[in-house]
């Protein structure tokens, strides 16, 4: 970068910007010792100093006075520019420390109204705790969820989301594994649920799409089965209601069931089958990998899910990469 100054072209690579610093000192002071004692350096290197800044402006910035130096005319029109220079300097690199007790304004996660029932409240509280300013926005899922990673229209993403595209960093959260979950009272209840009488149920599917294989039917198609997917919703609280109402079954995460199970209207029971577990996962975009107001946020996530008693919670430090 070149500025062009006087008729004559300024490289400023070779400018050392702590002569800005020295040069503010030496005209508020307009003394060259007590510039040096605000400076903290010797007398002989402020005067170095107002000797590199009079080559550097061709000017001579203090001339002698009565009394002492003044202020050369140059001098004069430089200082309130200079004033402004070093306010934005300093403004520029205080913008990166975060206070999350000063902080204000909202932190945006995308996630599923499931995911948000068991997070949001911790996460309201930890806000509450530690930075009373900041607002939660929880958007719903999209159909270009990595887009809005990358627009910045969200800060994180939390999601059953194992493959992300170069760019977007994700963290496992934990393990979840399934349950079947039934209203209070529900016939199944009065017998063990064998894989016979589960298949002979009518179930129920929590599908944010709308289509596709759950995972215990993806199981069942390998063992030459099927059960009878009678009704699907998109979000978790109307399969709740729907379930507390109804015979309809749904196999799904524990850490949903749990939330669930706290109003008693169902019971759970381990599934006859076993689809495996359920990784939940954090994803953010990389350009805000060290960004302290960002870096703060996935602590703060972390934190809600190990206070929200999940299993298996991974350690903060373990960030993957995709």
């Amino acid at each position: 970068m070149r500025y062009i100054h006087t008729m004559r072209e300024v490289d400023i690579r070779q400018v050392d910007l702590n002569l800005l610093v020295a040069l503010d000192a030496l005209l508020e002071e307009r003394n060259v010792t007590r510039a040096a004692g605000s400076l903290g350096i010797s007398q002989p290197a402020a005067s170095r100093a107002l000797g590199r800044l009079r080559k550097l402006f061709s000017d001579t910035l203090l001339v002698d006075g009565p009394g002492g130096y003044i202020l050369s005319a140059r001098a004069e029109a430089l200082r309130p520019v200079l004033r402004q220079t070093l306010a934005g300097i300093g403004g520029m690199l205080e913008a990166s420390a975060f206070e999350p007790g000063t902080a204000t304004g909202p932190v945006r996660l995308l996630m599923t109204d499931l995911h948000a029932a068991v997070l949001a409240p911790h996460l309201l509280s930890r806000l509450a705790e530690e930075a009373p300013g900041i607002d939660l926005h929880i958007l719903p899922p999209g159909p270009a969820i990595m887009e809005m990673l990358a627009n910045g229209e969200v800060d994180a993403v939390v999601g059953a989301i194992d493959d992300a595209p170069a760019g977007i960093h994700r963290r496992k959260l934990f393990e979840d594994r399934f349950v079947t979950l039934m209203r209070t009272g529900h016939p199944a209840t009065a017998h063990e649920l064998t894989l016979e009488k589960y298949l002979g149920l009518d179930h129920m599917v929590i599908s944010i799409t709308g289509t596709g294989p759950a995972p215990v039917d993806e199981l069942l198609s390998t063992m030459g089965l099927s059960r009878r997917v009678r009704v699907r919703v998109p979000n978790f609280f109307a399969a709740m209601e729907i379930a507390a109402c109804s015979d309809l079954v749904m196999t799904l995460p524990a850490s949903l069931a749990r939330t669930a199970v706290g109003a008693a209207r169902f019971v759970v029971q381990p599934p006859p089958i076993d689809p495996g577990s359920i990784a939940l996962n954090l994803l953010w975009h990389a350009r805000h990998q060290d960004a302290p107001r960002h870096t703060w946020l996935r602590k703060l996530v972390v934190a809600a899910a190990r206070n929200a008693s999940l299993d298996d919670v991974a350690p903060l430090e373990d960030i993957i990469p995709s």
